[in-house]
């Protein structure tokens, strides 16, 4: 009687361990699954942020270099200006020169007058024509010196600024030649995100595709406004015009209407 109930017992001990091993071998089994879907999760987690940190750096890339190209053009055109007004202060001092010039002409003839009571005429003409003669050439050296170095520097800067002009006028085009594959490429990208959610075969599945599309529509509505802020600036530029001296201004800034 004891044998049969001994067998017994150990045939349940031998059922319970079994269980316990199968148990065990579950709930394994359940934290694995745990533990790779969190670690999928939080890959997902990890690429979706690199790539927005992406799209934050080129987008601050973007907005640094419109704000570098805008800064150019204002830089440019405010150095036009003080060109401009550089070319207009000498004029006006070449105006005062000349009443100088003048005003010296005219106390001369009064001393001429003065001294004609004194000397004989003969002298008094030779001297003063001599005189008169001395300080125009003197000035029309100097006028025509001064002239000729003024004009081929400011016009050699005016070139300079319009060639600088023209290479930030490439650059932003080539900016929003850019955006503009951005955005298409970004089209791709909503396209093959679309076809993924019309495919997805589960609720889960299909809301990871719906974020996905979402977060890469409204990448896309950015790229956008980047883009039509970009046109706006040139446009905004082409309005203003800016300086964009003429050939004959070029060559000659000193020229009337310059």
């Amino acid at each position: 009687m004891a044998q049969p109930e001994k067998r017994e017992n150990s045939v349940l001990f031998s059922l319970r361990e079994l269980r316990q091993i199968e148990e065990s071998r579950v709930q394994e089994e359940e934290h694995a699954v745990r533990t790779a879907e969190q670690a999928r999760i939080a890959a997902a987690q990890e690429a979706e942020r690199k790539r927005r940190e992406a799209e934050e750096s080129k987008v601050r890339a973007e907005r640094e270099e419109l704000l570098r190209i805008e800064t150019a053009r204002e830089g440019a055109e405010r150095e036009a200006r003080l060109r401009v007004e550089q070319a207009e202060a000498m004029e006006r001092q070449r105006a005062q020169a000349a009443l100088e010039q003048q005003r010296l002409h005219q106390e001369m003839e009064l001393r001429r007058a003065e001294l004609a009571k004194k000397r004989p005429t003969w002298m008094v003409a030779v001297t003063a024509v001599a005189l008169v003669a001395a300080i125009v050439l003197i000035a029309v050296a100097v006028i025509s010196k001064q002239r000729s170095a003024e004009a081929e520097r400011v016009a050699e800067e005016a070139r300079q600024m319009a060639a600088k002009a023209e290479e930030d006028k490439r650059e932003a085009q080539e900016s929003m030649r850019k955006m503009a594959d951005d955005i298409r490429e970004q089209d791709n990208r909503l396209n093959a995100a679309d076809q993924a959610l019309r495919a997805a075969q589960t609720d889960a599945d299909r809301r990871r595709a719906q974020e996905a599309l979402d977060k890469l529509r409204q990448g896309k509505l950015e790229m956008e406004r980047r883009l039509k802020a970009a046109q706006d600036a040139a446009e905004k530029r082409q309005r203003e015009k800016g300086f964009h001296p003429s050939k004959e201004c070029m060559d000659n800034p000193l020229a009337k209407g310059c």
